[in-house]
């Protein structure tokens, strides 16, 4: 039995656009192609799209990814393997979710304190448990760029990795500050926050005023994502996605 790509898709959650991705790339060539020139996938590409997916979830890039395929040579003994660093991750947001809390009760204190909301007691406290890979699985809608994300941090010192990563949570709680503050999408300020984050998502590649208006309406659309700026602050993802829209109608047209 095989399932025609689109079936694949629905079942996945992963997007058709990203299936074919893979087969041009190598990774996850269908079982075969019909005659109307779509894609079909048996159960053996099943079983390897759910691999790729659980390293993906783990924080690989395709090209590491596709080294281990290559190397693995039974499949339960990788499996075996997946599920020991799956154990791991789920330590790791077990340690993320304390994190996000006890910054929930520093916040909610400092506000009935009145002091401002950028005070928590130990900034080092607001990275436990976060890691670049977390930001890079979210861009499965977004393979050439998930691509380009994992060519730059394979080429970074670990001191790298965290300064970038504390500086894109700085980023994200900035944006909630002004958005708690009362500063519209559109308001410069935002607009300045902006404009460092496209500066910084082009240093990666090119990307089109469509592409990254879709990467801002995913801000939104994207369950990690929206959880990813919602735990900051509630309504940051959509703050984020009106922002980014008002940025590309504004100085991408």
């Amino acid at each position: 039995m095989d399932w025609p790509i689109a079936e694949v898709a629905r079942m996945s959650g992963v997007t058709a656009r990203t299936l074919r991705h893979y087969d041009e790339i190598g990774l996850l060539p269908p079982a075969r192609i019909g005659a109307n020139g779509h894609r079909y996938y048996a159960q053996h590409q099943l079983l390897l799209l759910q691999q790729i997916l659980v390293l993906r979830a783990l924080g690989l890039g395709l090209p590491e990814i596709g080294r281990v395929l290559a190397d693995q040579v039974d499949e339960v003994a990788a499996l075996r393997g997946h599920h020991r660093r799956l154990l791991a991750e789920r330590d790791r947001i077990d340690a993320l979710a304390r994190t996000v809390s006890r910054t929930i009760a520093e916040l909610e204190q400092s506000r009935k304190d009145g002091t401002p909301m950028t005070t928590v007691n130990r900034p080092e406290n607001l990275f436990e448990g976060v890691r670049p890979a977390q930001y890079e699985a979210t861009l499965g809608d977004f393979p050439e760029h998930a691509e380009a994300v994992a060519r730059r941090v394979a080429g970074m010192t670990p001191q790298d990795v965290e300064t970038g990563q504390r500086e894109r949570t700085a980023q994200m709680i900035r944006l909630a500050e002004l958005m708690a503050a009362g500063h519209p999408a559109d308001a410069e300020p935002v607009q300045a926050e902006i404009d460092a984050q496209y500066r910084a998502l082009t240093g990666l590649r090119a990307v089109t005023t469509e592409e990254y208006r879709a990467m801002g309406r995913s801000c939104v659309d994207n369950e990690a994502w929206r959880a990813a700026y919602d735990t900051i602050a509630p309504g940051l993802s959509a703050f984020q996605r009106d922002a980014v829209e008002a940025y590309a109608a504004a100085r991408l047209d």
